[in-house]
């Protein structure tokens, strides 16, 4: 991991903590135990961000853990830019890590496949792959969508694609 990722990323995500329940949402009964490690490690990444003031995001499951949606920014040349972000945990979670969707952004940049879902395939899922079970919720916004959003927000507004929020 430390070749193909900044000191500093990999830096938080060794403080995101690694979960052990090796179970999906398939599982009802045991699904609950890694649903409350997921939330775990989602606060502990969330109080380090604001604690950095490099708070970036808000997300909400549904009760049952397995539809989250979110608000996302990223802040280019002054200008914070905001979009709204969900996913659903897939039926092969965790061996199959989750496919975020900004679906405002479906079109505008080559970095992102039918339906909004961001493009994740070279970079984050060999590495979701090598570390499931775990990795969770937390990793993929630190590694999957965060890395996402500082390459393509800057591409979409130079190109005139997108615009703040106003």
């Amino acid at each position: 991991m430390a070749e193909t990722w900044d000191p500093s990323t990999v830096s938080v995500v060794k403080k995101i903590p690694l979960l052990s329940e090796n179970v999906g949402p398939r599982d009802k009964v045991a699904w609950g135990a890694r649903l409350k490690q997921e939330l775990s490690a989602l606060i502990t990444y969330i109080k380090m961000n604001k604690e950095s003031d490099v708070d970036w995001f808000t997300i909400t499951p549904t009760p049952d853990g397995i539809t989250w949606k979110g608000t996302c920014w990223y802040v280019h040349n002054l200008i914070r830019y905001e979009f709204q972000f969900q996913f659903e945990i897939p039926a092969t979670y965790p061996t199959t890590a989750p496919e975020i969707e900004i679906p405002e952004l479906e079109g505008k940049t080559a970095k992102m496949f039918r339906g909004g879902k961001i493009c994740l395939t070279i970079h984050f899922k060999p590495l979701w792959a090598k570390n499931s079970p775990h990795f969770g919720i937390a990793h993929a916004l630190c590694l999957g969508l965060a890395p996402w959003l500082a390459a393509e927000v800057p591409f979409m507004v130079e190109a005139g694609v997108i615009q703040p929020k106003v």
